[in-house]
């Protein structure tokens, strides 16, 4: 079982979002755990205040360092480990596959979503062990960019998706963006389903697959292609072997 403790201001956010479709499903099972951590309850200002004014100067409030770090102990107490200790923060390296991969493989995360404009720096130092964006973009908390990290993880987690091999063919798991998708009807909007996947030959259709990820990777995001050595004659060779296909 994967475990998520997340420090928030917001908890029933997650327990709304979380609780449906694929995640809420993994719950029930005891597949993954999403625990939300109200930090307001552990304040010891008695209108439970959690942010003050900046140091130096400033517009707005900055979260106070003690009710993040009482919450934080709350959680460890009883552990003869430390968590993985995440601060979602636009300073951090953007999520990507491999990086959710990475964190599937932990047993026990704890996320901290930061408020207002920004998080005491000195508990910062004091328990986290990495900082994640979800992109390069400022959102009012991190809450947001925390369900994001839960779902993309959660879901390489084993018997979370009801075909655990799934996943392996998603956009980007093998660099590579996911070939194109359809169903029924057959014609739609005079339009048709490429014949090939019709077939029943499996060789061709996987080959179709792995060469339509390809073309569309190039066109899309050629970036990811940068290490693969594969040239503009290599991409108009796999469009005309689609096109024989097709």
């Amino acid at each position: 079982m994967l475990r998520f403790d997340v420090l928030t201001l917001f908890p029933e956010l997650f327990r709304v979002v979380m609780g449906e479709s694929i995640i809420g499903r993994a719950q029930k099972k005891g597949i993954i755990e999403i625990n939300p951590v109200n930090i307001r309850d552990f304040s010891t200002d008695k209108h439970r205040k959690v942010d003050d004014y900046p140091y130096g100067g400033g517009k707005g409030m900055v979260m106070m360092a003690q009710p993040i770090y009482d919450a934080y102990l709350h959680l460890i107490k009883s552990l003869d480990y430390k968590p993985r200790v995440i601060y979602m923060s636009p300073q951090g390296k953007v999520l990507t596959q491999e990086k959710a991969i990475e964190l599937a493989s932990y047993n026990h995360i704890i996320l901290l979503c930061g408020h207002y404009e920004g998080v005491d720096e000195r508990v910062l130092e004091e328990i986290v062990d990495e900082e994640i964006s979800i992109g390069d973009y400022v959102l009012t908390g991190g809450e947001l960019p925390a369900m994001v990290l839960i779902d993309c993880v959660s879901r390489l987690v084993p018997g979370v998706l009801s075909d655990e091999n799934s996943f392996k063919e998603d956009s980007l798991y093998d660099g590579l963006l996911e070939y194109p998708q359809y169903t029924r009807p057959y014609i739609f909007n005079e339009k048709k389903v490429p014949d090939v996947l019709l077939s029943g030959h499996h060789a061709k259709i996987e080959r179709w697959r792995k060469l339509q990820s390809i073309v569309r990777t190039y066109y899309k995001r050629p970036e990811l292609l940068k290490d693969r050595n594969i040239s503009p004659e290599d991409i108009r060779s796999f469009e005309e072997e689609l096109r024989n296909m097709e």
